[in-house]
């Protein structure tokens, strides 16, 4: 990844399935360069000029 990474935390996946998805919706976001999600950090790293609130709207929305 780069440029500026910021840390979400990323609930309610419980498999790897789970993760794809949740890191396509991140993904959509607008300023999103890459996201990183894992299941067994429950988390997603992503990269860009992002506004969290933006991110975690998307994440929700996915059901995460």
């Amino acid at each position: 990844m780069s440029g500026r990474e910021t840390r979400f935390e990323v609930r309610g996946m419980k498999c790897e399935g789970c993760v794809a998805p949740a890191a396509a919706a991140i993904r959509w976001v607008a300023d999103v360069t890459d996201a990183r999600v894992g299941l067994s950090g429950k988390s997603a790293v992503v990269a860009g000029n992002v506004d969290a609130e933006a991110v975690i709207q998307a994440r929700k929305q996915a059901g995460y």
